[in-house]
């Protein structure tokens, strides 16, 4: 029984795997046919053995001729049961039939050859597709009050979602009534429970703690950030990086001069050296085996779907192979200072009111503006202001000036909160004390932002960040990796930015810059270095992001910008993540060289075996196949960590 339910298992996993259960049956019947000829039972060998060449030979044939009809090409499936079926015609018309088995080997190795790189390809697609173990197809729908479990594609807007402790979160939702701590590992690659409390971001796919939560759905299922990270994983799969665009090109001109150099072999030899017809046409058809360029074929792409497989788990997200092979080639870094070397929690650290005014009102007048602003010093003054629980006057007309400040109407009456340069060139007196505390302010790394009212100044507000513990380490441990430069790229003041570069050790410092000016650091940069990584919040920078050689953005969990403009997208917030991208790169790039010469080399190798008469076909299709298997193997290497 117990042996019964192991061969039932075997062969539902047979079934499974077509191209495998085709290898199987090629195998099966080439044995039969052997035996059966063995024993002198020569027309029960000839019935078999085409049975072997239609079986596993059949997807290739397909693949073959779909690619010579539909595009008008010849690839390597066609080459190889070109051989195959010469070497059958050969036996046949010789009877020698010994090279039918030839022919069978051939087509079985081939086969094998296939299946193991189709077994080795789904290794690969189960590290991707295992992020889809992530998503849950019910969820516990709350109606008034009562619990109902209900399908995941009948949850809206506004629904309210309960999840029990130890449960998977079945969708982006913010808390409304509980606390916990979620292990969010599986989207952010972040090995530390994350506490979350009412009012929290939760995100499907992570998994909830010892709490309780009852969830608001905020956004539809379809669009959470899981199923965003699944279609671009989707979509890295589909494109082909420029370096495998060029290796199919090549191999589509290669199998012409493949045939080409075939049919010399089959015409020449017996004119000019006197050759038999038959030795000639074996070593034509040993030949289209050993120079077919499987291996080279199969050099590039699993590499880099293994690398985007690796990356996936560990909370990177490469949306293209191209990216993972440009990562790997990157000299020079920019980073953006806010959110990326500091923590981007800004506070509000001091608030210096005029004369007569009060810092309750400062504070008031400049977050009902800054509740408009996405920026995160005005985020840090809205903070301010919420925790001092003030009332904010309504604020109309409101309008963003990039990197220089924010505009509004507050009871009828014009305030601009910004910078020193912007408020001066809308007020024409500006206290001299005021000016004065906002040096010192800068000078001690602080940043200040200065309020009008009624067209005078009411005050400042300095507000400053924190470097990242890891950042200092991080620069340091690229600079070992050979990064050439690095350099911050802020629209902060000199001061702030140099204090911060020194804490850090970043080489070079770029401050008071509009997002334009970000852009022509970039293209500078480029010229110098060629390769160049933008690091970013992915919301500010989408234009530098846009124009560097590979845009990186940095916990960035949930930000629709973030996956949209970002060519890599590092999920957890943290630095660390970046030299992790860089390897994971630089090591696909040479596990892709060393697949390229051992492809190359293979096949030469296989060449002159071939033209010294020292190789039989199935020696040739063994070589071959192997060569490929190899590959495909080593490319495989990159889903261990």
């Amino acid at each position: 029984m117990h042996i019964l339910t192991i061969s039932n298992t075997r062969l539902a996993q047979l079934k499974e795997h077509p191209d495998m259960l085709a290898a199987v049956l090629c195998g099966l019947l080439l044995f039969l046919g052997w035996l059966a000829m063995n024993l002198g039972l020569l027309s029960l060998a000839l019935l078999i053995l085409p049975a072997a060449y239609v079986i596993g030979g059949y997807e290739s044939t397909r693949e073959g001729l779909t690619t010579l009809f539909q595009e008008k090409e010849l690839d390597v499936d066609l080459l190889m049961i070109v051989a195959a079926l010469g070497a059958a015609g050969l036996g046949l018309w010789r009877r020698e039939y010994y090279l039918l088995i030839d022919g069978a080997v051939l087509i079985l190795i081939f086969a094998i050859s296939g299946a193991l790189e189709g077994y080795a390809m789904q290794r690969t697609e189960r590290n991707i597709r295992s992020l889809m173990s992530l998503t849950s197809d019910t969820a516990r729908l709350l109606l008034n009050g009562q619990e109902q479990v209900v399908p995941m594609t009948q949850l809206q807007l506004g629904d309210q979602v309960l999840v029990k402790p130890g449960e998977l979160i079945p969708t982006d939702g913010l808390i409304i009534a509980g606390h916990s701590t979620l292990n969010q590992a599986p989207i952010t690659g972040e090995s530390l429970p994350v506490e979350k409390a009412v009012g929290d971001e939760v995100f499907a796919g992570t998994i909830n703690g010892n709490g309780a939560l009852t969830l608001r759905v905020h956004k539809p299922p379809e669009s959470s950030l899981i199923q965003r990270v699944l279609r671009l994983v989707e979509q890295a799969k589909s494109e082909a990086p420029p370096s495998q665009q060029f290796i199919e090109r090549f191999e589509r001109y290669y199998a012409r001069v493949i045939v080409l150099i075939g049919l010399v072999l089959i015409i020449l030899p017996p004119l000019l050296w006197g050759w038999n017809w038959e030795t000639t046409i074996y070593r034509a058809l040993v030949f289209l085996v050993v120079a077919s360029p499987c291996a080279l074929m199969a050099a590039i792409m699993p590499t880099l779907l293994s690398g985007i497989a690796n990356g996936a788990r560990q909370g990177i997200l490469f949306k293209s192979g191209t990216q993972l092979e440009t990562i790997g080639r990157v000299r020079a870094i920019a980073f953006d200072k806010t959110g990326t070397l500091t923590t981007g929690e800004l506070q509000v650290v001091k608030i210096l009111p005029v004369t007569g005014q009060s810092e309750n009102f400062v504070l008031q007048v400049a977050a009902a503006l800054e509740v408009f602003s996405e920026h995160p010093v005005g985020a840090a003054i809205v903070r301010a202001a919420q925790q001092q629980q003030l009332e904010l006057p309504n604020a109309i007309a409101v309008q963003a000036q990039t990197g220089l400040g924010i505009v509004g109407e507050v009871d009828r009456q014009q305030v601009l909160v910004g910078k020193a340069t912007f408020i001066r060139q809308q007020i024409e007196s500006v206290p001299a004390e005021l000016s004065k505390w906002s040096d010192r302010l800068e000078e001690s790394g602080k940043t200040v932002v200065w309020v009008a009212y009624t067209s005078q100044v009411l005050g400042l507000i300095a507000v400053a960040d924190t470097v990242r513990l890891e950042a200092r380490s991080i620069v340091a441990r690229l600079t070992r990796l050979g990064i050439e430069e690095m350099v911050m790229l802020t629209g902060d003041n000199w001061r702030t930015a140099q204090r911060i570069a020194q804490e850090t050790g970043v080489n070079q410092v770029y401050a008071e810059l509009l997002p334009e000016d970000k852009v022509k650091v970039i293209r500078n940069l480029q010229q110098k270095y060629k390769t160049v990584a933008m690091v970013g919040d992915g919301i500010n920078d989408a234009p530098a992001l846009a124009q560097a050689s590979i845009g990186i953005a940095m916990g960035a969990a949930g930000s629709d910008v973030a996956l949209e403009t970002a060519d890599v997208v590092l999920m957890a917030d943290r630095l660390e993540k970046l030299e992790q991208a860089i390897r994971i790169g630089r090591r696909s790039q040479s596990i892709v060289k060393q697949n390229i010469v051992f492809a190359l080399g293979s096949v030469l190798l296989l060449l002159l075996a071939n033209f010294a008469g020292n190789i039989t076909m199935p020696l040739g299709v063994i070589g071959h196949e192997g060569s490929t298997v190899i590959v495909t193997l080593s490319g495989l290497r990159l889903l261990r960590n």
